[in-house]
């Protein structure tokens, strides 16, 4: 499956490099959900959230109402996380909590079904705080350990996230490999051939970069995305 993203910053649709410096502002949330119509579930991450910087409440709980979406950014809390599933999130994206002693309390509080796992990786190692903070850990060694706290991973390849200069694919084989919970690749997706790359892996799209800047058409991807 494709994701399509909306990751909002001060109340804006935006796109980040590396999760650091502003590439471009996309249209309106509204516009964006139109143009997203044609998937069946997009991904929203409310960027100032994920950094302790505030939030976009309003705004994700009006994304929420008009579409099937799954929702992250700042889910450091059972209150967070269940506010967002009354928001209308399908599921909650939780990355920082996961390592934390809170992440049992999360899965407690909205079920492990509702909740997506993020597993960031840049220079090898787990990044948490909005990308901020580097941990002494990688993907590999604690997607296993995390399986009952959670339905899903989204696994962000950092390193090239928003450089349109394409992706891991051997990284992401390798955790297809260690887990049998769902997958969802991104950081730096860019072409068509990727995507199919990844789907024939088993392991979902999120695309954010690729389609703001164009480099990928809306259309096509809802095809491939039927397949």
């Amino acid at each position: 499956m494709i994701f399509p993203c909306i990751d909002l910053m001060d109340g804006k649709v935006v796109q980040l490099v590396q999760g650091r410096d502003k590439a471009l502002e996309g249209d309106a949330p509204l516009e964006m959900l139109r143009k997203f119509a044609a998937f069946p579930e997009i991904q929203v991450i409310d960027l100032d959230a994920a950094m302790g910087k505030g939030e976009n409440d309003a705004l994700v709980e009006m994304i929420a109402a008009r579409a099937r979406c799954r929702v992250g950014g700042g889910v450091r809390t059972p209150q967070r996380a269940r506010r967002l599933i009354e928001q209308g999130a399908h599921r909650v994206i939780v990355g920082t909590a996961a390592f934390t002693p809170v992440m049992t309390q999360i899965a407690s509080a909205v079920g492990p079904e509702r909740i997506v796992i993020a597993l960031d990786s840049k220079n090898g190692k787990v990044v948490v705080k909005g990308w901020q903070e580097a941990t002494n850990l990688t993907a590999e060694a604690v997607i296993r350990q995390l399986e009952p706290l959670c339905s899903g991973f989204l696994c962000t390849y950092v390193d090239k996230e928003g450089m349109m200069q394409g992706t891991d694919l051997d990284w992401f084989r390798r955790l297809r490999s260690a887990t049998k919970h769902e997958i969802t690749a991104a950081g730096g997706i860019t072409t068509l051939d990727e995507v199919h790359a990844l789907g024939e892996m088993n392991v979902h799209a999120a695309l954010g970069m690729a389609i703001y800047t164009g480099r990928l058409d809306l259309a096509e991807l809802a095809r491939a995305n039927r397949i």
